[in-house]
């Protein structure tokens, strides 16, 4: 049994499923990145991706259509967003409790629209895979990177362009000098309140995507309450492991996923370790990182969690 574990074919399926399910952590930590560059926690996205997931799969159950829940699931993430602006940027709230208030909403209105609407659990078919031509045909390579459905493409294309904007465009010094001093920024005509309201919305509509993904970005798109399962406030804590830097993010989202990925292929071998185990074993490494990372803080905006308040 041990030795089929080894096998050059299930290591494949490992890292391509690792691959895939980086997605709706590398989408929502990317978006969480943002917010806290510009100085602002959102700890709610939990709770967005909960709403953006079950709405995402009854806008596609009931039309037909899973681009209309894609969009649903982008329309939830602008009201979420708005919402979560205004209470942290507008009305100054301390942004750990708006956040939690947020997610316990998220959470709540999630399984109480799941129960209204559906009461039991359906399928449907979701996003099909899109080999990328010759690429796909790589041996091993093909199948890991390039056999995937277009949210993963997505969500790492999001990598290199997250980092041109933050750090090779007038708008991410912006994001970067309001998170760093706001005062400063305020001083030479930057609006602290208009970009942060822009990364929070930005945030949200990735977070709502990324519950998407949980949804109808699998081929066989299913909803469950409490389907995030915790991955919101895991994709926070890569946003620390990865020290605000979208790469940093990937490999802490890649790390995660496989080892995920990793989990879930020890309980069907039967290899002889307990599962319980091998489910621990990804957050247990991730704690150990972080506490290592908290030790080594580099690169978190000083403004981070300040209410900004004009000098008269």
């Amino acid at each position: 049994m041990m030795g089929n574990f080894f096998q050059t074919g299930v290591i494949v399926s490992i890292f391509s499923a690792g691959i895939r399910l980086a997605t709706p952590y590398l989408l929502a930590s990317i978006g969480e990145m943002l917010d806290q560059r510009s100085g602002v926690y959102n700890l709610g996205i939990e709770g967005i991706m909960l709403i953006g997931a079950f709405l995402s799969f009854y806008t596609s159950l009931k039309t037909g259509s899973l681009m209309l829940g894609i969009l649903m699931a982008i329309i939830v993430g602008l009201l979420m967003g708005l919402l979560s602006a205004f209470i942290n940027v507008t009305m100054k709230a301390e942004q750990g409790i708006s956040g939690i208030g947020i997610y316990m909403f998220g959470f709540g209105l999630s399984g109480l629209l799941f129960r209204l609407t559906m009461g039991a659990i359906v399928t449907i078919d979701g996003f099909k895979s899109i080999p990328i031509p010759i690429l796909s045909k790589m041996p091993y390579i093909g199948e890991i990177f390039f056999n995937q459905n277009w949210m993963v493409y997505l969500a790492f294309l999001l990598v290199p362009i997250s980092y041109i904007v933050l750090f090779k465009t007038t708008f991410g010094l912006k994001i970067r000098s309001v998170g760093e001093n706001p005062s400063a920024a305020d001083s030479l005509g930057v609006s602290v309140e208009f970009i942060r309201y822009v990364c929070i919305i930005i945030g949200s509509v990735l977070a709502a995507l990324a519950g998407a993904f949980l949804t109808i970005g699998q081929q066989k798109a299913i909803f469950v309450e409490n389907i995030s399962a915790g991955r919101g406030f895991i994709a926070i804590a890569l946003v620390y492991f990865g020290r605000w830097q979208p790469t940093g993010v990937m490999i802490g989202s890649l790390l995660f996923s496989i080892l995920d990925a990793l989990q879930i292929r020890v309980q069907i071998a039967n290899i002889g370790i307990p599962y319980e185990y091998a489910v621990m074993a990804p957050y247990i490494i991730t704690i150990i990182v972080l506490v290592f990372v908290a030790q080594h803080r580099i690169g978190g905006s000083t403004a981070l969690g300040k209410p900004f308040e004009r000098c008269k």
